[in-house]
Order: structure tokens, then sequence, then C-alpha cells
């Protein structure tokens, strides 16, 4: 015999931990964090602002006040990404 869940999900993502090395995201049951070296729009952010991140796709997550749009495979493999132009 199987429960039944109790209540619906309020949020597909959300942030659950600000540290002083980075954030940790929540989506869709899986953790992921986010440390300033590769996400640095964060560090210096307010925290509601940190706080208020927006599901717009399957795979794109926004944070509308601090201006920063990121997807799915960019949190996971920063590396893949990055933030300066190499020639």
């Amino acid at each position: 015999m199987k429960s039944a869940s109790i209540g619906t999900a309020t949020s597909d993502c959300e942030v659950v931990d600000v540290s002083p090395f980075g954030l940790w995201i929540l989506v869709d049951a899986k953790e992921y964090f986010m440390d300033y070296a590769h996400f640095p729009w964060f560090k210096e952010a307010r925290v509601k602002d940190v706080f208020a991140v927006e599901r717009e796709g399957p795979q794109h997550l926004r944070w509308p006040a601090l201006d920063v749009d990121l997807t799915l495979d960019s949190i996971e493999t920063p590396a893949a990404y990055p933030l300066t132009y190499r020639s």
C-alpha cells in the first residue's frame, strides 16, 4: 500500500540556501550548488533578489531583479560556459 502525497508542490525551483561560498538551488527535486566563482552575479546581490528565481521553461531559470538567465546545463557544467572570451 502506498501513502498518498499530502499537499501540492508550491515551486518546481527554489533557492534553498545561501552561503559565503555560493548558493544551493533545488530544481525538480535535484539540488545544484552554484559557487560565486562561476556565478558572480549572486555574490553581492540582495538576498531577496537571489531567492526570487522563476522557471521560464524546462531548462531555463531567471532572476528578474538581477537580470540573470541561466540554463540548467550551465549550472550543472559551468566550466563549459566560461565567463571570459578566449581567442
